[in-house]
């Protein structure tokens, strides 16, 4: 081992192309591959699901890890990541991890029962990392979101603890809260549980232990960043975030330019450039025909990839559908969630076969031909971290249609007549959460998109655009630097 390298374990429960619910699992797998570019010697802990398993070639690096009493000893794996040089530490526990359904929810959609368990053996094992138990010996365990964020407060109670640590949020909606007496369960010591701690509202809090014992807490986009230190955001935790804001940076994700490029897709019909961006109708036609919707170029043709949850917006989308339909618009929508929203769309696909389309669950080749073959991509979050969608759709040509919020703020540039004539514009905002709102902005997109020189004066800006990793990556360096020279 090289000791001038930085050496960084990044703490995850999700990553492409292993397992991904969402944008998490696309940040954990594009940065680490950007900071090993930058020779930062880094290297993953995930869950060993049984799609990890599968997928990876594995030795065993360490046996018979006793995390808890009433559980069987824990195998620690190394494999390396599919295509790539990233090493990935994997947790061999069969009966938290080798279960039909997802990381989080059963078959069912209803979360494990142990999920406490499941994710704090998770942040135990990255503890043990951060007191040198191990071969790699990490100098920072950079944390994300709640299934990992306990690891802070392990190394705070942790006489042996040599690495700092850093909590990325990554979505504050998202907190791992559950009843006092998991402290106990997991190990914690009861001092811990306290509002100057663990403890939120008489529970336990995984995403405030994180908040609160992290040497630095970062989020995925700075607009989002100044959004969780208040109330209507904070989510219950935006006092601890004012008073942690000295800890607090917001740092933009980026994209993975080698999986999300038009110019090499694998899943496109016909591959374009920016020098060519008239190649991507071949993409539109393409997608039309496999969602059996309507041929028509004179049709804008609407995307959505996300989850089918109020925080995304999808209430204010499906009353004005009937509206869009009566304008000349399509809409293509993929995604899965609530049950009672999910019944809604498919009515509406059913009264509008050949200008809606639905389809639930996860399907990440559509998702490409989606962002390819969409000629707008809508995103009215009623709130959203940072977003990587918006960012693709850019990347592909595909005019974004965004609520200013979070990460959609600081990525998109509204088509005003001021920021089209200066040939900075890349997309269109509405600022507040209401359906009307939305509906008008479409409208103004609708227009837009008739007239086909300033459309593809809008597709060239977003397309030259540069949200690669690297900038981001380099902004992670120095914080991780900062928090090793802190004492």
């Amino acid at each position: 081992m090289n000791s001038s390298r930085l050496r960084v374990l990044f703490v995850t429960s999700e990553a492409y192309p292993l397992v991904k619910t969402g944008g998490l699992g696309d940040v954990c797998y594009a940065l680490p591959n950007a900071l090993r570019q930058l020779d930062v010697d880094v290297r993953l802990l995930l869950p060993g699901y049984s799609e990890v398993l599968e997928r990876l070639s594995l030795v065993e690096v360490h046996d018979s890890i006793n995390v808890y009493p009433l559980l069987e000893p824990i195998r620690l794996l190394v494999g390396i990541m599919p295509g790539e040089i990233t090493p990935v530490y994997v947790i061999d526990c069969p009966s938290l991890y080798q279960r039909d359904g997802g990381p989080y929810q059963d078959i069912t959609g209803k979360d494990w029962d142990d999920n406490a368990v499941r994710f704090g053996v998770l942040s135990k094992i990255a503890a043990l990392f951060g007191e040198h138990r191990f071969l790699f010996k990490p100098q920072i365990i950079h944390c994300n979101d709640w299934q990992t964020a306990i690891t802070p407060a392990w190394l705070a109670f942790s006489d042996q603890a040599h690495a700092k640590t850093i909590m990325s949020v990554h979505n504050m909606a998202y907190q791992g809260i559950f009843e006092a007496e998991t402290v106990g369960r997991i190990g914690l010591p009861p001092e811990s549980f306290n509002m100057f701690g663990l403890e939120f509202y008489g529970k336990l809090s995984f995403l405030k232990a994180g908040i609160y014992y992290a040497n630095q807490i970062t989020t995925v986009s700075p607009n989002y960043a100044k959004d969780i230190q208040t109330p209507n955001y904070g989510c219950g935790l935006n006092t601890l975030l004012t008073e942690r804001q000295y800890k607090l940076t917001g740092i933009l994700n980026g994209i993975d330019s080698k999986v999300w490029n038009p110019e090499t897709d694998i899943y496109l019909n016909r591959n374009y450039s920016v020098r060519n961006i008239s190649a991507k109708v071949r993409n539109t036609q393409a997608l039309r025909n496999k969602l059996n919707l309507a041929n028509s170029k004179q049709v804008p043709l609407i995307g959505m990839i996300t989850r089918l949850t109020e925080q995304k917006g999808i209430d204010l989308v499906i009353p004005i559908i009937p509206m869009l339909i009566k304008t000349g618009v399509q809409i293509a929508i993929l995604g899965s969630g609530d049950k009672t929203l999910e019944m809604h769309l498919q009515r509406l696909e059913a009264r509008y076969p050949k200008q809606v389309s639905v389809t639930i669950g996860y399907d990440e080749q559509l998702s490409h031909k989606i962002e390819a073959g969409a000629n707008m991509f809508l995103m009215p979050s009623k709130f959203e971290p940072c977003g990587l969608n918006q960012m693709y759709s850019m990347s592909y040509g595909t005019i974004p249609i965004v609520r200013r919020t979070g990460g959609l703020a600081d990525t998109v540039t509204d088509a005003t007549p001021e920021n089209i004539q200066n040939k900075i514009a890349t997309g269109f905002i509405f600022e507040r959460s209401n359906a009307n709102e939305l509906l008008h902005c479409i409208e103004r997109a609708v227009k837009i998109f008739h007239n086909k020189e300033i459309w593809k004066q809008l597709q060239i800006t977003g397309m030259t655009r540069d949200f690669s990793w690297q900038k981001s990556a380099k902004q992670y360096i120095s914080l991780y630097h900062h928090s090793i020279n802190t004492i």
